[in-house]
């Protein structure tokens, strides 16, 4: 039985198991004057006119009712519809709810407590391509190997609330409540989080509060849950502030606290929060956070809500005392892309606004690269200054569902740079003092694409979603036919290649992963950092070197030096002064660099400086020596 079945949250939408054999379905349905429920197992009973109550809901206690069987609401006597807080739809969007008892988990996760913040390693992961089989359960078998092989510390699921088909990116759910049924519905779910969780694996779950999916959204029939006022790039935004919002807001909120109650996920990635309009005197964001916050306590859990926004808003992670919302984390678009410039040369789109390793070096040293300066892709001024916010409060990476989908081709970064420079590209993430993430395949340079892919049963609207892509590639100019979405041979070729021997190449990027994670662990000063002053960054722009020196709470000093440059240079340094001791180069033969160099073993910076040779495209890890 559920391990935290003294919990004092409980959903109170949807359908609840009620004594032994009783069900209590409410739902939130203004816009109809009357509302029945049709429980489809229970042959010859008609639909079961619902009580109304006050602000728009409706709710009846059904007897003979078990888990697992079908049912579906009745507006007005002839508009048939599932469950907006169904807990599984077992056949598909458009068809029957069913009902799930969220206590019949055998949990076995009564001492586990949540991870330490500064401690997350992130590994997010596609369900549908991360295995052949493309469930939840098929995840299990390789927690061995994230955890062991890899060392991170936590996967992050992106979306897995019932969208169309069979396949999609998640982002295109409809049914907030419900983990999707050919991944392994509730069942599958709450088996992966109770296996990571006895690996000593966090599980983040990637959320979708700013739009739904287009098909089988039938959330407009049964109340105001979208507004006109704002327009978003999925059509209408959600009512987080118009009349009868409460509500609404009541529906997104128990979605989050469903997840961490009922699934014990560890922590929340919103995604999209540009998209979430709000002008309520206090944000939604911030009722989130604070019930989310308020439930772990409640639980004995740490947990944590992050957010993916590209206001560069530091409001976002700011405490609600000083004036935000008080998440505890979001993505930096601004390191990837700095990153990105630097290892590419490319400066179409976004990239446009970032120039190579100057911009890399602010990225690390302060978070955001545009703080309130005029920039060229928003044509206008863009952010706000992250100087006062801890290391801690970003998540980094140099590739993410987005950064590769999101290119018309999917392509990875290990089909467009050297390998060395994978090396560097991977030592400025796993060795910067945010938070970093990896996307599946990453850690072992994995070359398949990752493509973006639906499963939509309206020609109209997958002839949209081609034509949307194209569009959104516009302003790239890239060249050649764009996949077709929803060919699923696109899907297919999305899948990583986690079986079988690696490569040569291949494993020696895994061997080079593991060992920066195992350097980031057992060194404090190249884990997560607590303080801006814990570090210094200096930006080598002829050279192409970046040079970071990192400070801990004990321990010794480490001095991180990044050559970007595709051929040999030196760099003279001045600072940081100290007897430095040689830990980690990429060039040498264990990372497969064929030993090109000979690096000194020790490194002496006075204050006249010393020159230091670089072989091309090289990582060189010192620690202070007393």
């Amino acid at each position: 039985m559920n391990t935290h079945a003294d919990r004092t949250w409980r959903l109170d939408l949807g359908a609840n198991c009620v004594g032994s054999s009783g069900v209590r379905f409410r739902v939130w349905a203004p816009r109809a004057n009357q509302v029945s429920v049709h429980v489809l197992n229970q042959e010859g009973r008609d639909p079961l006119p619902m009580e109304p109550r006050r602000q728009g809901y409706f709710d009846l206690t059904v007897e003979g009712v078990r888990a697992g069987d079908r049912y579906r609401y009745v507006l007005d006597g002839d508009k048939v519809r599932p469950d907006p807080a169904s807990r599984f739809q077992p056949d598909g969007v458009h068809k029957a709810s069913a009902v799930v008892d969220p206590d019949a988990f055998d949990w076995t996760d009564r001492g586990w407590t949540g991870p330490v913040l500064k401690d997350l390693i992130i590994y997010e992961l596609h369900t549908g391509t991360f295995t052949q089989t493309g469930t939840f359960e098929a995840i299990i078998p390789y927690l061995e190997y994230l955890k062991q092989d890899v060392g991170v510390t936590a996967i992050e699921l992106m979306p897995v609330a019932q969208f169309p088909g069979t396949r999609n990116w998640g982002y295109d759910g409809t049914y907030l409540y419900a983990p999707h049924s050919t991944y392994g519905g509730p069942q599958g779910l709450k088996t992966l989080v109770n296996a990571c969780h006895a690996a000593g694996l966090a599980v983040i779950l990637d959320v979708v509060y700013n739009h739904l999916g287009p098909e089988g959204n039938y959330l407009a029939d049964f109340g105001p849950y979208f507004t006109d006022r704002y327009r978003t790039p999925w059509g209408d935004a959600v009512n987080y502030d118009g009349p009868d919002s409460d509500e609404v807001r009541h529906f997104v909120i128990s979605n989050a606290l469903y997840w961490v109650t009922e699934y014990h996920i560890d922590a929340l990635r919103l995604d999209a929060i540009h998209g979430m309009y709000d002008f309520s005197a206090t944000h939604i964001l911030q009722d989130l956070a604070a019930a989310v916050h308020d439930q772990g306590g409640r639980l004995g859990r740490r947990i944590f809500v992050t957010a993916e926004s590209a206001l560069n808003d530091t409001r976002v992670i700011t405490p609600p005392g000083q004036g935000g919302h008080g998440l505890d984390g979001q993505w930096n678009d601004d390191f990837h892309h700095a990153l990105r410039t630097v290892l590419t040369k490319e400066r179409a789109g976004y990239y446009q606004d970032y120039e190579g390793i100057k911009h890399l070096a602010t990225a690390m040293q302060e978070g955001f690269v545009y703080t309130g300066q005029h920039s060229r892709y928003h044509r206008r001024r863009h952010g706000n200054s992250s100087k006062s916010c801890a290391p801690s409060r970003f998540i980094v990476f140099t590739q993410n569902h987005d950064q590769i989908g999101n290119r018309a081709f999917g392509d990875r970064l290990s089909t467009q740079v050297p390998f060395e420079a994978l090396k560097v590209a991977a030592a400025a993430v796993l060795l910067s003092p945010n938070i970093p993430l990896l996307f599946m395949g990453e850690e072992s340079g994995e070359t398949a694409p990752f493509l973006y892919f639906i499963d939509h049963s309206d020609p109209g609207l997958v002839e949209a979603v081609r034509c949307g892509r194209r569009a959104e590639f516009a302003s790239f100019a890239w060249e050649g036919e764009i996949p077709d979405p929803q060919d699923p041979l696109t899907c297919e070729r999305s899948r990583v290649h986690i079986d079988g021997p690696l490569d040569p190449r291949r494993a020696v990027q895994l061997r080079w992963t593991r060992r920066l994670i195992e350097l980031r662990t057992a060194i404090p000063s190249l884990g997560t950092g607590g303080s801006l002053s814990e570090h210094h960054v200096w930006a080598y722009e002829q050279d192409q070197v970046l040079v970071i020196h990192r400070q801990g709470d004990q321990g010794p000093d480490a001095l991180l030096i990044l050559s970007f440059n595709g051929a040999r240079t030196s760099v003279l340094l001045r600072e940081p002064v100290g007897d430095w001791r040689l830990l980690l180069e990429s060039t040498g033969t264990e990372f497969d660099g064929g030993g090109r160099e000979g690096l000194q073993q020790r490194l002496v910076i006075a204050s006249e400086g010393v020159t230091l040779p670089l072989p091309a495209y090289a990582v060189v890890v010192f620690l202070w020596e007393a």
